[in-house]
């Protein structure tokens, strides 16, 4: 038998900038996949030379969705440099408002670009729940979209409460932030928690936050599942339901590595003597076998990206981002560099981050089924149960002493080198900075989308998704949805992950005007 194969381009919407991936389907099933970064951006190449503290101000315009999470790695990267530690009220501060933006970005990404495709007449109208896929994510009316669009609204005004304005703000500086929340405010962003968390158990829960953290397995899930009409009417119990039926637990299993820098530093207050000092904890996993993280084993591969540097492979701190565009070498296609952990591709985001913070539900999983489209998106849709309650408790610690410090001044940011890692919406974000005199000597930024949709590297190994699209049966070819369900699990950010080079000038053969 003679097997058929066919190459097609899809370019991709709904995820946060331009990517277009091209499949090879080898017999109704994708063989090889290729993804690739079209757009040119950047902020590397735009640092360098700057004053130590414009990072503040410039790189968390790198994105609009989850520009805290940029101001928290350029922040705590000058910390590091200049050994500064912030009051505790400063980091609750900082951490609420990160928080808070990561919520609002989980339930627009599910509701507005990753559910919205069951609401498919082309690919669901035979699905036994298409009906009701349709009222709930139909895009301008479907009423889960609409409400979500809504909530995630009112929760943004934590953000502006601690820090004036979202997105953009730039509360967050080196030594602490910029105000203290006073007593009327503080109480408002209690208001909106509140009101948040009401809506998220009811409408999308089906249930209490700490009836859905006492699932521990697949086994309880299901008994979760059945057990109330409740559980199956909320938005995770009918994704459950109808992605199971649409075999999204079979498809885009990947590596099976998982990277994390940890989340959420903790007030000293709330650290227990030989414990953990972030909230999750940073780490490096295959399948549920966790090894404490290792930054030296860290690089970027530009084997397949349209870059040059001295080495194809080289750690951050070294990393250079020069552009080399070469039409007539098909090996580049990418604009996004290939990070590798010890020459290894791995994924992240809030899966990565439960399985290496060992949550016993999602480890499970894990450990039963592999990674997959239902498991990733699952750990998105849920990450607020496990947000919310530690937000509370911190937002009481600020109301108990308001008038607590919440920055310690410094003289300069001296010369040195400083990473900023933090846990963003979508995964594992880093800032490497040199300074010299003041002034910006490198700095190289790797985004959770650089390590999720890395083209190939030196190695030939493919990225995470073009590895977890993989295998995957494509039902129509003309219509293939599958690997939509696939990339969108990760919920991709183009817009961080890709470079720029300068307005005007040529690069090889191709002039950027």
């Amino acid at each position: 038998m003679i097997s058929e194969s066919k190459i097609i381009h899809l370019p991709f919407n709904r995820v946060e900038g331009d990517l277009e991936i091209t499949l090879e389907i080898t017999d109704g099933q994708i063989s090889r996949a290729w993804s690739k970064g079209t757009m040119f951006r950047g902020f590397e190449r735009m640092m360098q030379g700057r004053a130590a503290l414009d990072g503040l101000v410039i790189t968390l315009r790198i994105c609009g969705i989850c520009s805290l999470t940029h101001l928290s790695a350029a922040v705590e990267a000058l910390e590091a440099i200049a050994e500064i530690k912030p009051p505790d009220n400063a980091r609750r501060l900082r951490n609420l408002a990160l928080m808070a933006e990561t919520i609002q970005s989980d339930m627009r990404q599910s509701m507005l670009m990753f559910l919205v495709d069951f609401a498919n007449p082309e690919s669901y109208r035979h699905h036994p729940l298409s009906l009701e896929a349709f009222n709930r994510y139909t895009p301008l009316s479907g009423t889960s979209a609409l409400s979500a669009i809504k909530e995630t609204k009112k929760l943004l005004g934590v953000v502006a409460l601690i820090g004036g304005q979202w997105p953009h703000t730039s509360f967050m500086v080196p030594g602490g932030v910029t105000c203290q929340l006073n007593l009327t405010d503080a109480l408002k962003c209690r208001s909106i928690l509140t009101h948040f968390q009401s809506w998220f158990e009811t409408s999308v829960l089906g249930c209490s936050i700490d009836r859905w953290l006492a699932i521990d397995s697949l086994e309880a899930l299901n008994v979760w599942l059945d057990e109330d009409p409740a559980h199956q009417r909320g938005d995770v119990g009918f994704f459950i339901r109808f992605a199971r039926l649409a075999g999204l637990d079979k498809i885009g299993r990947g590596y099976n590595n998982f990277i994390s820098y940890g989340s959420h530093p903790l007030p000293s207050e709330n650290i227990a003597t030989g414990t953990a000092q972030r909230l999750y904890p940073s780490g490096f996993a295959q399948g549920t076998q966790i090894m404490p993280l290792d930054l030296t084993q860290i690089q970027e591969d530009v084997s397949y990206s349209w870059y040059q540097q001295e080495q194809p492979s080289i750690h951050p701190y070294q990393g250079q981002t020069t552009p080399l565009f070469d039409d007539e070498n098909n090996a580049r296609y990418s604009w996004v560099k290939a990070p590798r952990y010890g020459g290894i591709p791995a994924e992240t985001g809030p899966l990565a981050e439960k399985i290496i913070g060992k949550d016993p539900l999602f480890t499970n999983l894990i450990d039963q089924l592999g990674a997959n489209v239902l498991t990733r998106q699952l750990a998105r849709l849920t990450r607020p149960a496990n947000y919310l309650p530690i937000m509370h408790q911190w937002l009481n610690e600020v109301l108990k002493n308001p008038g607590a410090e919440f920055y310690r001044p410094f003289v300069e940011i001296p010369d040195g080198q400083g990473a900023g890692l933090v846990q963003a919406a979508r995964g594992a974000l880093g800032h490497w900075v040199t300074v010299e005199n003041e002034t910006i000597k490198n700095y190289q930024v790797i985004t959770p989308t650089a390590w999720n949709g890395s083209p190939r590297d030196s190695a030939d190994m493919p990225g995470a998704w073009e590895q977890a699209l993989q295998g995957t049966h494509i039902l129509n070819v003309e219509h293939p949805i599958e690997a939509g369900h696939v990339i969108r699990s990760f919920d991709p950010c183009l817009v961080c992950a890709v470079h720029t080079v300068y307005k005007g000038k040529t690069v090889g053969k191709m002039r950027l005007g």
